[in-house]
């Protein structure tokens, strides 16, 4: 049972909380388990006989220091941060490609002029980053099961460059969306008071809010 005056293992696991970057769930499960192990340790000491200051000295000297715990703890992380990313591109891509012609359709100016090219080519690259965000997703979601069978620095490579592509697919559709959503606007003054354009607007937007957090979070991981 946790004893209040258990204060090196306190220490250690308030280090160990400080320099790990990761999903808050999966940090929290892990040092959980962690405290468990070493308090376990801690209580096996103390009935052999080992005073309780010695006997945490011991338990978290057997348990490992802070170096040689990080890496694999943090690596850990970095693929629970590439699977929460990769679960929220994979929903967030598999929506926009199925709703985006929702928010037009009905339009009063559907039935006017074509717009221009240069227009209906942009329209047409938003669709390809969708589909290119969710195989990217995908695939993201392969390597991290496959990081879970068997760890190999091959797979650690993977999972970079798989998080790279993510962020860059997402700084690129944030770019081309938003030059989309500004030059409807331009074209059709009625876009602006238009309820599908109004709400898939809003929630467009609190999709890239959410899929810029999830992002900052996966360069957080793979950073330390």
């Amino acid at each position: 049972m946790p004893r209040g005056e258990d204060v090196l293992v306190d220490e250690h696991l308030r280090e160990l909380a400080a320099r790990l970057q990761g999903p808050t769930r999966l940090k929290t499960d892990l040092l959980t388990e962690a405290r468990h192990g070493l308090l376990d340790a801690v209580e096996a000491y103390r009935e052999s006989g080992v005073p309780p200051t010695e006997a945490q000295r011991r338990a978290v000297v057997e348990f490992g220091s802070p170096a040689q715990l990080l890496p694999s703890w943090q690596a850990e992380l970095a693929v629970g941060a590439l699977r929460g990313l990769s679960l929220r591109m994979l929903a967030v891509a598999g929506v926009g490609m199925a709703a985006g012609d929702l928010t037009w359709r009905g339009a009063s100016w559907s039935d006017g002029p074509r717009p221009p090219a240069g227009y209906v080519l942009l329209s047409h690259s938003v669709d390809w980053i969708w589909i290119g965000t969710l195989l990217v997703a995908v695939a993201g979601l392969l390597v991290v099961a496959a990081s879970a069978r068997s760890p190999r620095p091959g797979l650690a490579v993977a999972q970079r460059a798989v998080g790279a592509g993510l962020t860059g697919l997402l700084a690129l559709g944030m770019v081309t969306g938003c030059a989309l959503f500004t030059w409807s606007l331009n074209l059709w003054d009625e876009a602006l008071r238009w309820p599908p354009m109004i709400i898939g607007a809003v929630l467009v937007g609190g999709a890239y809010f959410s899929l810029t957090r999830a992002t900052r979070g996966w360069l957080r991981a793979v950073a330390r």
